[in-house]
């Protein structure tokens, strides 16, 4: 269970030296609740904010001002207390934490005006057997989320299930105090018990089934000690995890041109020749594409220059077609006149038929042949 503040200086600074070493998480307490009624700035990474694209779905999340709870759940939520900061607690295995993560911690830490956010996170024994392995270690996946800035408190290995011992743990009546005597050794042990209370669990309100029920969240919820959150959709770390999967080899070539092993990275000899000869096969296929690229430009230009002396000298000829005929005309008329003349002569004293003078004209040669053949 993660160290809580207190006065004492000596602890707050040992406390401080244990969470910055990562392998004493255990002690990770990460800063103080939130004043009351102060105004956050927004998203943790900005995200949205200059980018008009992605503005929509990363608008900042407005911090509820009031103490209001949802009324249109079919489970009722109990009241929270407006004299202290409301304690929410957040549970999960938060490996490969991402911006999904980010924004459910960030609900909860705005769904009042003081909140002291706790997050419980199960170690790698009880993550390992009931879901599988993970990336991070359980001390890499404590020391990920300590740099959270919505997250007050780190609860380590906490229980896979919310079980009500957990939360017993972590309640005190306000029967208790009115029992309690004045001794002030009474008061403080009460105001310990109050500090440590869970006055809601936070997480979105789709039941979550397991073996030992329909919904594990089922008992906090008639107890009026669920507060839900909205789900990111479109990433968690199983997207992350198969996004990595799909392109393994890829990933596996940059690592080797960054140096690493085949050793180090786990893979045959074999492996390492079908990479290289991968890699080869792509600067290959980016050579061909470059040089059909300019290639290709080259002929469009070609093509384009062609239209453009085409055009031209389509233009040359027609400029000059006049000028051909004018001078045809002058240099040969007065000849093609006198041959077309004699042609309509020689129609007009016939029959009008060009094949009844065509035979004229081969009797009188004909004629003139046997004439002088005598």
């Amino acid at each position: 269970m993660s160290a809580q503040r207190d006065g004492d200086s000596s602890r707050k600074g040992s406390s401080a030296q244990a969470a910055s070493m990562p392998n004493s998480p255990k002690l990770t307490v990460s800063r103080p609740p939130s004043p009351g009624f102060s105004m956050d700035p927004g998203s943790p990474m900005g995200l949205g904010d200059c980018d008009p694209n992605i503005m929509d779905s990363f608008k900042p999340i407005e911090t509820n001002m009031s103490y209001d709870v949802p009324m249109d759940k079919p489970y009722i939520v109990n009241p929270p207390p407006q004299d202290r900061p409301v304690r929410l607690y957040c549970d999960g295995i938060y490996d490969l934490v991402h911006y999904g993560h980010m924004r459910a911690l960030e609900q909860a830490k705005k769904s009042f005006p003081n909140v002291y956010l706790l997050v419980g996170m199960c170690n790698d024994e009880d993550t390992h057997t009931r879901k599988g392995k993970t990336v991070l270690t359980e001390n890499e996946r404590y020391e990920s989320m300590r740099h959270c800035r919505w997250v007050d408190e780190i609860i380590t290995d906490a229980p896979w299930i919310v079980t009500q011992e957990f939360m017993d743990e972590h309640e005190a009546s306000s029967d208790a105090f009115a029992a309690c005597t004045c001794r002030q050794s009474h008061i403080a042990d009460h105001t310990t018990k109050m500090l440590r209370r869970i006055d809601y669990v936070c997480h979105d309100d789709l039941p979550y089934a397991s073996a030992e029920s329909d919904d594990v969240y089922a008992f906090v919820k008639a107890q009026g000690r669920f507060l839900p959150t909205q789900r990111t959709d479109g990433v968690s770390t199983s997207d992350l995890i198969t996004r990595i999967v799909r392109d393994y080899d890829k990933y596996l070539r940059r690592n080797l041109e960054r140096g690493m092993s085949p050793k180090e990275l786990n893979i045959s000899f074999l492996k390492e020749q079908e990479l290289n000869l991968q890699k080869h096969v792509s600067g290959i296929r980016e050579q061909i594409k470059k040089n059909f690229q300019g290639t290709r430009e080259d002929l469009v230009g070609e093509l384009e220059d062609l239209k453009a002396e085409l055009r031209h000298t389509k233009l040359f000829w027609e400029d000059r077609r006049q000028d051909f005929v004018r001078g045809f005309s002058s240099m040969f008329g007065s000849q093609v006149g006198k041959i077309f003349g004699r042609k309509r002569r020689e129609i007009a004293n016939g029959s009008g038929d060009y094949g009844s003078s065509k035979r004229v004209r081969q009797a009188e040669s004909s004629g003139s042949l046997n004439s002088g053949s005598e």
